[in-house]
Formats: structure tokens, C-alpha cells, sequence
């Protein structure tokens, strides 16, 4: 069998994690990928045909400059659809034009008489940013209904597809998000990691990581740090991560909020991309990952603690409750309330899973590895594949 992994040029632990799943299978594989892809130790296998079309995708780069590349790209994908024999079209991530990432460019492959299958990480990110319309609903309408199948990582996500866009039960399923297994984890000590970061031993870390957005909350995080550093000075939050695009401001607010309230002393932050090999440096230097959303459907961020077995403190939005085992994998607080943030992290260091450190993260990364198993997910991916192509 082979199929083609459309990335949309990023996601790398995702898109790395299910090629190497897929070929484990048996399945061969065309990954159409970006330069962030380029020189992945996980791409050299021979049955993957890794095809850079997406190129360049820096968002600082000028106008000119990101519309050339976009324009390549889509050329790129129309003349490989209408040269390769892939049957199958695996679409992990879609672009940010709607009308053609969507509906028109989807429509082209049915020409060519693709199947098309889609791994839905959002069902509909504009409600969760606050800017739903009725054309986002209609385009989002649209893209569904032209797929032959769609995956979801949460049973709350497939009801919001079956229930808001009239998704057939039939064609929904539920895969879990896969462990995310393909970053750099060395030999590298928590000691090593907090002096790499000019972190104290004795400091108690609380660890921000990924994209910096306003759903994401970090404003409950610095309120909530404030409060903290009343009951013990050795608190100290640190953020890694770009700011996501659009978000700038909020970031802005952020900034002036801990300057206002004089923490900066207690604020670690690295912002920007966080190169690969970097990425266990925070993990490591952590204890414990915060989550303090607003909103939510699922967090990759989440299951990339597990993989370092560093427990989660989150907010009850999403499906943070499936996903987090109470006083075993992390603990649960009340959204949008700094108190009890506050509070939470709190009874996390007063509790056994922070006392036993090193016990409570072997048991983090054996249930990540056991309920979120890449194995689980290439098994019920590749049997949807079977059945589409038999169609």
C-alpha cells in the first residue's frame, strides 16, 4: 500500500510520529513536507519519499517573498496530483486559505479521483479563538463533507462533528494522540538541565511550553504565579515557545502585566521556535507542565510531558478530563480562576506525586506509552486505508 501525508509543512513530532507508524506497517509512503522536515533522521527510510514542496515557512519573511512561495507551493501540489499514483490522500494539517484549502483544492483531488482522509486536531479552531461565523461553519461544512473519513482525538470532538457539521457516525473515528516519541531524549539530569538554564536546584518549576495564544491562558499563569510567590519565593514560571500568529498583543498584555506586578525575577522565557534538540532541556528542568487554558479540544503539549513523565496541572476545559488521571498523571483545577490555579499547584507540591518524583514519572511515561501507543494508532489508520482502497 502507499499512500501521500500531506503536513501542511509543520507539526513535526505529529507528522514524524505517524510516517513512522505507517512504514511500520508495511506502508510506503510520500510525505509532502517544508524545510522544518529537512535532515529528520526519521525520513530516512526507503519507503519514505520525502518531497519538499512546501519550501520556506517563516512567517517573518516579506510579503512578496511568502506570497511567491504559497503560489509555488500550490503549483507543486496540482502537478503531483496529477503525476503520482497515489489512490490515497492523508491530510494532517491544511493551509490558511480558506476557500482553497478547504473546498477548492480538495475538489481537485476528487477529480483525480483521490480518497481523502483527514486527521481533524481542531473541529473548529474559530469558535475557541472567538471569531465563528457562519462562513467558517459553511467552509468547515464543506472540507468534512468531501472527506472520506476523518479522525479525531477525543470522543467530545467526534460528537461536536457528528452533532454541529452532520458527520455520518460511520465516517468519524477516534484514534488516540500519539505519544510523541521522535525528540531527542538523552542522558541529560534535571540538575544538567536547570544549570543549562541558569535555574536554582531548589526553584519550583512551573513549565509553559509550545505556542504562546490567548485561549492558552498565560495571563491566569502570571496571576496565578503572584499568588504563589506570597506563600513561597522559590516559584519560578518558565515559557518557551513562539507566539502564535495573531497573538502578538496578547503576548504584549502579558508582558506588562508582569512587569506591573514586578515578576520578572520569577518569569524564565525563551520565546520563539524551540529547536528539537532543545526541547528536553525544559522538559527536564521542569516539575511539573501547566495548562491553564481557556479552551481547548486537545494539547500535543500534553501528551509530550508524558513523554518525559513530568506531570500536568490543566484547567477542566476540553478534553483534559479524559487525558489526565487525578493524582496519578496530574490534577484538574477550575478554568479561568488564578485562586485556585494558585491553589492547585499548591496541593501538586504537597502531594506524593511531586514527592516521589522519579516514581511518579515512570508510572507518566508507561501509561503515555500504553493508552496513547503510536502502535494503536498506525493499526486503526491503516485498517480505515484498507477499506477506503477496497472501495
Amino acid at each position: 500500500m502507499k499512500i501521500t501525508l500531506l503536513t501542511g509543512g509543520s507539526d513535526r513530532p505529529y507528522a514524524f510520529g505517524i510516517v513512522t507508524t505507517l512504514v511500520s506497517a508495511g506502508i510506503s509512503v510520500d510525505f509532502i513536507g517544508s524545510n522544518e522536515h529537512i535532515a529528520a533522521e526519521v525520513l530516512n527510510n526507503p519507503s519514505i519519499n520525502f518531497l519538499n514542496l512546501r519550501g520556506d515557512t517563516d512567517s517573518n519573511a516579506p510579503i512578496k517573498q511568502k506570497m511567491s512561495r504559497i503560489l509555488n507551493y500550490y503549483l507543486n501540489i496540482l502537478k503531483y496530483t496529477a503525476t503520482t499514483d497515489t489512490k490515497l490522500f492523508h491530510i494532517l494539517w491544511a493551509n490558511r486559505f480558506i476557500i482553497v484549502d478547504r473546498l477548492l483544492i480538495n475538489l481537485y483531488y476528487k477529480l483525480f479521483g483521490k480518497k481523502l482522509v483527514l486527521t481533524a486536531h481542531n473541529v473548529n479552531d474559530k469558535q475557541r479563538d472567538g471569531g465563528d461565523n457562519w462562513f467558517n461553519r459553511w467552509t468547515l461544512r464543506c472540507f468534512y463533507a468531501l472527506m472520506d473519513h476523518i479522525f479525531v482525538h477525543t470522543e467530545k470532538m467526534k460528537l461536536q462533528l457528528l452533532h454541529d457539521f452532520n458527520m455520518p457516525e460511520t465516517k468519524v473515528s477516534v484514534i488516540p494522540f500519539g505519544i510523541n516519541n521522535t525528540l531527542p531524549n538523552s542522558s541529560l539530569t534535571r540538575d544538567e538541565a536547570r544549570s543549562q538554564l541558569s535555574i536554582e536546584k531548589d526553584e519550583k518549576v512551573l513549565l509553559f511550553f509550545g505556542r504562546v495564544a490567548e485561549y492558552k491562558g498565560m495571563e491566569l499563569a502570571v496571576n496565578a504565579l503572584e499568588k504563589l510567590l506570597e506563600t513561597d519565593n522559590h516559584f519560578r514560571l518558565v515559557v518557551a515557545g513562539k507566539i502564535e500568529q495573531g497573538h502578538e498583543a496578547h503576548w504584549a498584555l502579558v508582558e506588562s502585566v508582569i512587569a506591573a506586578k514586578n515578576l520578572g525575577n520569577h518569569v524564565l522565557r525563551n520565546i520563539g521556535y524551540i529547536p528539537d534538540e532543545k526541547v528536553e532541556l525544559y522538559f527536564k528542568s521542569a516539575d511539573v507542565l501547566i495548562l491553564p487554558y481557556k479552551d481547548i479540544f486537545q494539547s500535543g503539549v500534553l501528551f509530550l510531558a508524558y513523554s518525559f513523565g513530568l506531570p500536568v496541572i490543566a484547567t477542566d476545559v476540553g478534553s483534559f478530563q479524559e487525558d489526565i488521571i487525578e493524582g496519578e498523571t496530574g490534577m484538574i483545577c477550575q478554568p479561568d480562576n488564578a485562586v485556585a490555579f494558585a491553589d492547585t499547584v499548591l496541593r501538586y507540591f504537597d502531594s506524593p506525586m511531586y514527592r516521589n518524583f522519579d516514581e511518579t514519572a515512570a508510572k507518566i511515561k508507561s501509561y503515555g506509552n500504553k493508552k496513547h501507543s503510536w502502535d494503536v494508532v498506525g493499526q486503526i489508520t491503516s485498517n480505515v486505508y484498507n477499506k477506503l482502497l477496497a472501495c
